[in-house]
C-alpha cells in the first residue's frame, strides 16, 4: 500500500494514476484501503464467540479523482465504507450509495462516475458467499 502511494504521488499524469490504478486493483477495480474491526472494541470484555463487526473503506484513486473533478467535496465521501456486521438474523451488509451523497451536487458527469462506483460496490457485495 505505501509503495502505490508512492507511486501515486509521484506521478505526473492522469494516465500515470490510471496505470498505477490498473496495476494495484482486483477484479472488482477496487482497493480494500483500511479494515476497522468494530466488534473488538463493541464486545471489549465479554466471553463467548461474540457477533463480528467489520467496517472496510474501499476505493479507488482515480474514481475519487473523476467525480473531484466535477465536485470537490467528492473527496469527502471517497473512499467509501461498507459495513459488515452479523446479527441474530444473519450477516448483514450496509453501504452507502455514493450517488445519494452527490445527488445535491446537481452535476451530471460526477453523479455519472458516482453511479459507476456504487455498480462496482453493489457487484462485490453481491458476488460475495
Amino acid at each position: 500500500m505505501d509503495e502505490m502511494w508512492q507511486n501515486l504521488f509521484k506521478a505526473d499524469t492522469v494516465a500515470d494514476v490510471e496505470e498505477i490504478m490498473r496495476s494495484c486493483v482486483g477484479s472488482s477495480g477496487l482497493i480494500e484501503f483500511f479494515r476497522f474491526n468494530h466488534g473488538d472494541i463493541v464486545h471489549k470484555g465479554k466471553t463467548g464467540g461474540m457477533p463480528g463487526i467489520i467496517r472496510l473503506v474501499v476505493g479507488n484513486p482515480s474514481i475519487m479523482r473523476r467525480m473531484a473533478e466535477h465536485v470537490p467535496d467528492a473527496g469527502s465521501y471517497a473512499p467509501v465504507t461498507i459495513l459488515i456486521d452479523e446479527r441474530l438474523d444473519g450477516v448483514h451488509l450496509s453501504y452507502d450509495r455514493m450517488a445519494s451523497f452527490l445527488a445535491t451536487y446537481k452535476n451530471e458527469e460526477a453523479l455519472k462516475v458516482a453511479r459507476e462506483l456504487d455498480a462496482m460496490v453493489e457487484g462485490l457485495l453481491a458476488s460475495i458467499d
